[in-house]
């Protein structure tokens, strides 16, 4: 892994990300992630999963209440799952961002979110660049 590339990449999607949740709410899996996150300084609205919601219902909420949103699943089997029954569930409803899954995905040591912030000191440590926070 290009540990230099990657983490260039990584530290602008956090950047882009930090905007872009100022005005459209990020969903994530549990409360950890919510803490990777905020770690990260990403502090706009971010949403859980609903545990013992119907993914279908969660989808409804989601749909009246949201326009856009940006989807953040762990990348493991099951959060890719989860991510592709969430964008199925609001197709032509509410706009669904993956972009960030993918990119994080791609870049990463790591398989889910909770790990990233520990995963990018790592990179920078590695780098011999000053410890995360960015």
């Amino acid at each position: 892994m290009d540990y230099e590339a990657s983490l260039k990449k990584i530290e602008s999607a956090i950047e882009e990300l930090k905007e872009l949740n100022k005005t459209i709410p990020i969903i994530v899996e549990g409360p950890k992630d919510v803490e990777a996150l905020h770690s990260l300084g990403i502090n706009g609205k971010i949403i859980t999963i609903y545990k013992g919601m119907e993914i279908a219902n969660f989808c409804d909420f989601i749909a009246a209440n949201y326009k856009e949103i940006i989807i953040l699943t762990d990348w493991d089997k099951q959060g890719w799952r989860l991510c592709k029954k969430l964008v199925k569930n609001l197709k032509g409803r509410t706009k669904c961002n993956t972009d960030f899954h993918k990119l994080f995905a791609e870049n990463t040591i790591v398989k889910d979110i909770e790990g990233m912030p520990s995963s990018i000191e790592r990179m920078k440590e590695k780098l011999g660049n000053p410890k995360f926070p960015l």
